[in-house]
């Protein structure tokens, strides 16, 4: 068995402290398209989150030590990375975060999120990030918030743009992150 990577990184005044896996994303240290990510996110006291595809737990517990454990949510398809999640919820104060094992969204039984953020697998094809933002939409309250990170912009703009009827899009240390509002209980129609 290899060693477990272990480290600390600082977001936005909460220092944290992780272990991982070798196999995971992003061993060893924060992936710096999530920290790009968390650059753009503002907990607010009455917020509901989802962190999709959390791998190690970063995005859910950082989110957990600012509006604690019970209003976050995180889900991976990997075992592993849920039970590293699981294990850095519980080393960093906030072990009562919901965590699932599931692809996508087909695990999580929660609805009424005010928050769901992604760090999507962007060098494959776009069939996951296509299911997370049509499944997400369908899973956030209305003024509910999807933030993503890619480094890819014009194919997640557009889509963007096609189920929620915009998008902000902030350039962040060569990444772009997505900001996309559910403004009605309707699916947005795409603007011609």
């Amino acid at each position: 068995m290899g060693v477990t990577p272990s480290f600390e990184v600082e977001v936005q005044g909460e220092v944290l402290s992780f272990e991982t896996a070798p196999g995971l994303f992003s061993p060893g240290k924060a992936d710096p398209g999530t920290l790009a990510l968390l650059s753009h996110a503002a907990p607010g006291p009455d917020d509901r989150v989802l962190d999709l595809g959390c791998g190690y737990g970063l995005v859910g517990i950082w989110y957990a030590r600012k509006i604690g454990a019970a209003r976050v949510v995180m889900t991976d398809r990997d075992p592993e990375a849920v039970r590293m999640a699981r294990i850095n919820a519980e080393r960093n104060g906030v072990p009562g975060i919901a965590t699932y094992v599931g692809d996508a969204l087909r695990a999580l039984p929660e609805t009424g999120f005010t928050c769901i953020l992604s760090n999507p697998p962007y060098h494959e094809d776009f069939s996951v990030a296509k299911e997370f933002i049509e499944k997400g939409f369908n899973r956030l309250a209305v003024g509910g918030r999807m933030l993503l990170v890619t480094k890819r912009r014009e194919w997640y703009r557009n889509k963007l743009v096609a189920i929620f009827g915009g998008v902000r899009v902030h350039e962040t240390g060569g990444y772009f992150v997505f900001e996309a509002e559910k403004r009605s209980r309707d699916r947005a129609k795409p603007r011609k």
